[in-house]
């Protein structure tokens, strides 16, 4: 069984959760408190194990698999049903490129990191964080509500069927929610979150469906 070093508010943890359920594998859930002041991720033994010292990571029979999107395509080539990508060149890009904006335009700046430390080196308080985290949300779902009102409606962001690109949408769209952020201009990412997060895959891979989770 495949062993999942998660944290129940990491929104890459949360993706690899999805993939995993869409897929239908099982795994073990192991708790990493990232919280900052707790850090888990940076002290032994988990650092030894992982010296990126994030979540997610995914012990297999083959050894440990870093990163939340190189995880995805792993799953999608070792289990290869569901698809989580289109086997149609064209549109298993457009899926990539969605993915992508989400993966490394977006989330990168908004990391946990990068939050600590505009708040130490800057003294950045709570406000600014916020409108930090805002302004690169509404940049990043600017674009790919453009992006969408490019092509025919669908039930999910590229067809009747989730797909990576709903696997990166979802969690994204839940910090969006944390941080307050104003959803109004994004009415087809909207659409696509509600009807993904209705999904028995999504639902499982909820932040408030982990055993870890902190109850308000």
């Amino acid at each position: 069984m495949l062993k999942l070093y998660d944290y129940w508010r990491s929104s890459a943890a949360y993706r690899v959760r999805i993939g995993l359920n869409l897929k239908g594998v099982d795994y073990e859930s192991i708790p990493i408190n990232i919280l900052p002041g707790t850090d888990e991720q940076m002290r032994e033994p988990y650092r030894s194990k992982n010296p990126q010292m994030r979540v997610p990571a995914v012990e297999t029979e083959q050894g440990l698999l870093t990163q939340s999107l190189a995880i995805l395509v792993w799953l999608d080539q070792t289990y290869p049903e569901p698809r989580l990508t289109p086997a149609d060149p064209w549109l298993g890009a457009q899926v990539r490129a969605f993915a992508l904006t989400i993966g490394c335009d977006i989330h990168p700046l908004n990391n946990t990191s990068v939050l600590t430390r505009i708040k130490l080196e800057f003294s950045a308080d709570d406000d600014h964080v916020g409108e930090w985290y805002r302004h690169w949300i509404k940049l990043g779902f600017n674009a790919l509500e453009h992006q969408a009102e490019q092509r025919a409606e669908t039930k999910y962001a590229f067809g009747d069927e989730p797909s990576l690109a709903d696997i990166m949408l979802v969690p994204q769209m839940a910090n969006a929610r944390r941080f307050k952020t104003d959803l109004s201009p994004f009415p087809r990412l909207v659409a696509w979150d509600e009807t993904a997060r209705k999904h028995s895959a999504f639902i499982k891979a909820a932040p408030e469906s982990q055993k870890d989770a902190v109850k308000a």
